[in-house]
């Protein structure tokens, strides 16, 4: 395994790797001393396919079903499930997961966005970035029979908010 070196004095400044201790290995970071507050964030995702795989989605003749509702509860159930999925992720009991899924015949494709909250001691990014991450590849698997070549692009977090560090907004 390989260790990184521990912070020398000079290095306070630098900001640390939160799931590295001082002996360089990995660790889960302990939030019980945390205020539980409103966390919220949320995700985006692009999944890119040809004109004619988006007008199967659309229309709902794809052959696997309705490929939006399926990856909207895939999406839910990964954000659910993201400790168990992501190593050092916190359990968390998420108040809220959405899933909007639009297709867009500019792309042409799906965008996926997801929003998640929670009340706790540590945000909900994983579990928003799980969420979209997991509902792009379901509509990957979905269609994967008529389009090999579909993309799955730009998985960014958009907006976070709550905790210590305050609000984030991507630029566009």
């Amino acid at each position: 395994m390989t260790r990184l070196p521990s912070k020398a004095k000079s290095d306070k400044a630098k900001p640390a790797l939160t799931h590295i201790d001082a002996k360089g290995e990995a660790r889960m970071v302990d939030v019980s001393a945390k205020a539980a507050t409103e966390r919220t964030a949320v995700a985006e995702g692009l999944v890119v396919m040809s004109k004619a795989t988006l007008e199967l989605i659309v229309s709902g003749n794809a052959s696997k079903g309705d490929v939006l509702a399926t990856a909207r509860i895939a999406g839910i159930m990964a954000a659910k499930r993201t400790s168990e999925l992501i190593p050092l992720c916190h359990p968390l009991a998420l108040s809220k997961v959405t899933l909007d899924i639009s297709t867009d015949a500019k792309l042409p494709g799906c965008r996926v966005r997801a929003t998640v909250k929670v009340t706790g001691p540590t945000g909900v990014e994983m579990e928003a970035l799980t969420a979209v991450s997991v509902a792009c590849l379901t509509i990957y698997d979905m269609i994967k029979a008529v389009e090999r070549g579909v993309r799955i692009e730009g998985i960014r977090l958009v907006e976070k908010s709550g905790g210590k560090s305050g609000h984030y907004r991507a630029g566009n």
